[in-house]
């Protein structure tokens, strides 16, 4: 059964924290999300790196790659770096995959950007924090 790929890109940090939370946050998604085979990749400091995680991806059972950023806006990583690495114009978001078993789809996802559900996820640590604090 082919599933569709999901590249989820984190930035990379010195502090093991910024990993395991790309690494925990893609297992939470393969779990509740089995129609997806999801690894990790990440831009510096970390590994696998996103080129890694695409050279992985080139020999799974997958009839398409969607590459989403765990970032929250825009800037010069998700605009210029992550497409580039996809092979992808500056802005594009749409291209193809070198998959071992001929071209696939590729897509590239926006970053989380302001959502209702970021806004509904401060107010809970803001109400932690009112509650650790009495």
């Amino acid at each position: 059964m082919k599933r569709t790929g999901l590249l989820l890109v984190g930035h990379g940090s010195k502090l093991p924290y910024n990993k395991e939370l790309i690494e925990k946050t893609a297992a939470i998604i393969a779990e509740k999300h089995p129609e997806y085979l999801v690894r990790p990749g990440f831009m510096s400091m970390n590994a696998p790196t996103v080129e890694e995680t695409l050279d992985l991806f080139k020999k799974d059972e997958i009839d398409s790659l969607v590459v989403v950023p765990l970032f929250l806006a825009k800037g010069v990583h998700i605009l210029q770096d992550i497409p580039e690495l996809l092979g992808l114009p500056e802005g594009g978001k749409k291209g193809t995959f070198a998959h071992a078993a001929g071209a696939i789809p590729l897509l590239y996802a926006d970053p989380i950007g302001s959502d209702p559900l970021l806004a509904d996820l401060m107010v809970k640590n803001a109400e932690a924090a009112l509650k650790s604090n009495v």
